[in-house]
């Protein structure tokens, strides 16, 4: 019997999950905005990403922290209060833009 090819979107989501901070919920919300791994939300970066979630979902400003922290490895509520205000400076800046 062959094995069938592993599904790229459970490959994609199992990537997330094995994220610091992102639980299923999240994991599926990422998802439904075409983040599909760490490089993406780095690519992208954190408040980017949170812009977009936001968009489509009701989602707290621990989002902001949470994506941040999977992509230094730390619990959300370890993100430094530096790091958390240059986060703050970017998703202004963004928002201007967008307006």
């Amino acid at each position: 019997m062959t094995q069938s090819p592993p599904d790229p979107a459970e490959s994609a989501r199992a990537q997330l999950l094995g994220l610091k901070n992102l639980g299923p919920r999240s994991a599926d919300k990422l998802l439904a905005i075409g983040v599909r791994s760490r490089d993406d939300i780095a690519r992208m970066g954190a408040a980017r990403v949170y812009l977009r979630l936001r968009e489509r979902f009701p989602v707290s400003r621990t989002m902001l922290w949470a994506l941040q922290g999977a992509l230094l490895g730390l619990p959300y509520y370890q993100i430094p209060d530096d790091i958390r205000e240059e986060l703050l400076n970017e998703l202004s800046a963004v928002s201007t833009r967008r307006a």
